[in-house]
């Protein structure tokens, strides 16, 4: 992807789900504004209108809204519940990614955190699992954790839709997975991951190589001792 495309134009390719009949606002614009809201640190849908109206008509306009009626809190919460979150995440990210120079980000974080506030009354709150990149201050990707899968698999996702080559990947435990290692050696990356017991053969293997000395070398008092 092309560093001169633009945010528009990759929300702009999003699908959108709605019928013709009541749709007031192109979808591209609904997005555009939650995500200027958002990085402006707006985080919920109530938010995100007021932030919109606060700045008046000719900031919707240029946004693509084509009218200024009808923006509402419930607009939010249909469209988000309908549209297709993983292209959103990943136009997201591209568009992050094209910000960057070839040598910014070299190191992603991938960990998975609840959302605070957003636990609703018996309703969970959103778990999400983010690529962070501490160099830069950024999180460069973000996916939510649904319900009926796991972090390991959302991560398999996540890696889907970052740029990979030349970076190192790092990570807990969870993530110390056959597939998770090899999703990031094809996209052309490194991993460091923490060993925990959940991966007892590979725990015992490290152990045994700090812990034996090396053939031709005298080991430790400790253990000469012995």
């Amino acid at each position: 992807m092309e560093a001169t495309t633009s945010l528009m134009e990759l929300l702009a390719g999003i699908h959108d789900p709605r019928g013709a009949r009541g749709k007031r606002h192109p979808l591209s614009a609904l997005l555009a504004l939650a995500v200027v809201a958002m990085l402006s640190g707006m985080n919920s849908y109530e938010a995100i209108v007021q932030f919109g109206k606060e700045r008046g008509w000719d900031f919707l306009k240029h946004l693509g809204f084509t009218t200024k009626w009808g923006l509402c809190k419930a607009t939010y919460s249909r469209v988000f519940r309908r549209i297709d979150i993983t292209a959103f995440e990943s136009a997201i990210s591209i568009w992050i990614s094209s910000q960057l120079a070839p040598d910014d980000a070299n190191h992603l974080a991938i960990d998975g955190k609840t959302l605070r506030g957003s636990r609703d009354g018996d309703t969970p709150g959103a778990h999400l699992i983010s690529a962070y990149a501490g160099d830069v201050g950024a999180v460069v990707a973000q996916l939510r954790v649904d319900a009926k899968t796991n972090e390991h698999k959302a991560a398999l996702q996540l890696l889907g839709i970052l740029p990979l080559q030349g970076k190192i990947v790092s990570g807990d435990a969870i993530f110390t997975q056959r597939d998770f290692c090899a999703e990031v050696i094809e996209g052309g990356g490194d991993y460091l991951l923490t060993v925990k017991e959940n991966q007892p053969t590979l725990l015992a293997d490290i152990k045994a190589c700090f812990t034996e000395p090396l053939e031709g070398f005298s080991p430790p008092p400790e253990l000469a001792t012995k």
